[in-house]
């Protein structure tokens, strides 16, 4: 039908949109097809690192599987797993069920269920695209060729695509590996799959946000794979959860203690819940810590530095948590953080400070000072307080008493920041502080000292942590390019 000559003089000539410009195209050239669970056979063993946003905001555990058998479940054929997880000081072992056609955790033990279901959100998530079985509503095996295994669930998700041939280098080994992408809100979430391997070998994913930069959905890398492995590789390794009942440590217990109070200079408002509500020294303790506007209780903080300290009665650090975890801060995109840890505190009142050191995205210096929050908590006597695990530390650094005194001096602002770095790059480079080996960032090189390196200064002068935590600070302004240091 021939356009309306008046239509062509109001608007001018046009074309009508086509179908395919809301279709992002991909495809690799690459023979072959690839399904989740791919190749996978008894006898398999697989150790990754990796984290899910819904479980402590993507905070990192290593899951080490071993696939020990099949069993059938009803009228479903499935892989039995024995499986060890390693979280902080926590270890977890039991059992998980993998589906055949598609190998996602069904069943298991109960105390793996957490963990399950990151690892169904996360190294089995392409089992949403592709299955070994197509027929009957199935997915199917998808080709490399393909311009899309299908698209995001998200409103206005995008396609799922093949994007590139990568070769990478991860702890596993090299790998030749096709990249799957998508993206959400502008930022592009990676996949790396190999052919005829069951699971993806690397991920780094994003979730959708509106507005801003997207903190991770998941992570994971594959650290070690193995085949053939006829023994369990998991032989007297035991749950913590099991230990500690062995030790008569409670083991079933809800967060019931609730202290709601502002920071001691009233820039934050923290609301924190622990249990057991008698914690014993030698046994588990968790907490829920809940970052709020001073100004407004439904309005969370969010991307929040802080770290959760046991201090004396001087507020001297005794122990960190951050540190436990070998980080130099803990990290809330969304200012809720829950905390396992063992209680090493001596029968009688522990006092623990939750330290802010403010609100910036990771990698990010905060520009307003640090605030804090003492609680105290009275700790019990108990089994469990004979059998604290040994604290293993590096062998000492063995720093000259003298250079206290500048780390202190720098810490009460009597030098500036720029006065301290060149001191630290001259002990460095005279071989009088041994760092050990680090990668030198990619930064600026300011002298932009984070706030907490202040504070570790501070405490270093007065005794209060020792060399080794120094240097582990001077690692990081190093690592982060913060501080140059010349080879």
């Amino acid at each position: 039908m021939a356009i309306p000559l008046i239509a062509v003089l109001i608007f001018g000539s046009f074309s009508m949109p086509l179908a395919s410009a809301q279709f992002q195209a991909g495809g690799v050239d690459k023979e072959g097809s690839w399904y989740a669970g791919e190749g996978l056979k008894q006898g398999d063993f697989f150790r990754y690192s990796m984290c899910h946003v819904d479980y402590k905001e993507c905070a990192t555990f290593e899951m080490d599987f071993w696939i020990k058998g099949d069993r059938q479940v009803g009228t479903e054929d499935k892989w039995v797993a024995e499986v060890v997880v390693y979280d902080g000081n926590k270890v977890v072992h039991g059992e998980i069920e993998l589906g055949k056609v598609a190998p996602e955790p069904t069943g298991g033990s109960t105390e793996l269920g957490v963990y399950r279901g990151a690892f169904k959100s996360s190294i089995a998530w392409l089992s949403a695209f592709a299955t070994s079985y197509g027929a009957e509503g199935g997915e199917g095996p998808k080709k490399w060729t393909a311009k899309s295994w299908g698209k995001i669930g998200n409103i206005g998700g995008e396609q799922v695509i093949p994007t590139a041939l990568e070769t990478i280098t991860i702890k596993s080994g090299t790998w030749d590996t096709v990249l799957i992408t998508w993206k959400t809100g502008g930022y592009s979430s990676k996949v790396w799959l190999v052919d005829d391997f069951p699971f993806p070998i690397k991920a780094s994913t994003l979730t959708h946000v509106s507005e801003g930069i997207p903190p991770p959905e998941y992570k994971f890398e594959l650290l070690e794979y193995k085949e053939n492995v006829s023994s369990s590789p998991f032989e007297g390794i035991v749950s913590t959860a099991d230990k500690a009942a062995a030790m008569g440590c409670p083991v079933n217990y809800e967060k019931t203690q609730s202290i709601k109070k502002h920071t001691k200079n009233f820039s934050y408002q923290i609301h924190a819940f622990y249990g057991p509500e008698n914690p014993q020294q030698g046994c588990s303790m968790q907490w829920l810590i809940k970052f709020i506007s001073i100004y407004d209780d439904t309005e969370f903080l969010n991307q929040v530095q802080y770290d959760f300290l046991r201090v004396d009665e001087n507020l001297k650090p005794l122990r960190s948590i951050a540190q436990d975890e070998g980080r130099q801060f803990l990290y809330s995109p969304s200012g809720q953080s829950l905390i396992d840890m063992v209680v090493d505190a001596e029968p009688g009142t522990a006092r623990y400070v939750v330290w802010v050191y403010g609100l910036a995205p990771e990698g990010v210096v905060p520009s307003t000072p640090d605030d804090y929050l003492i609680i105290e908590v009275p700790i019990f006597a108990g089994e469990g307080s004979t059998t604290i695990p040994p604290v293993i530390t590096p062998p000492a650094q063995n720093i000259p008493a003298w250079i206290k005194n500048n780390a202190g001096w720098w810490a009460e602002g009597a030098i500036d920041d720029n006065s301290f770095v060149q001191g630290i790059q001259f002990l460095i480079k005279e071989g009088i502080m041994k760092i050990p080996p680090t990668t030198q960032g990619a930064g600026s090189g300011s002298n932009e000292i984070p706030a907490w390196i202040k504070n570790n200064a501070g405490w270093w002068a007065e005794g209060a942590i020792d060399d080794n935590s120094f240097v582990q600070g001077i690692q990081f302004l190093i690592k982060e390019g913060i501080m140059k240091i010349s080879s």
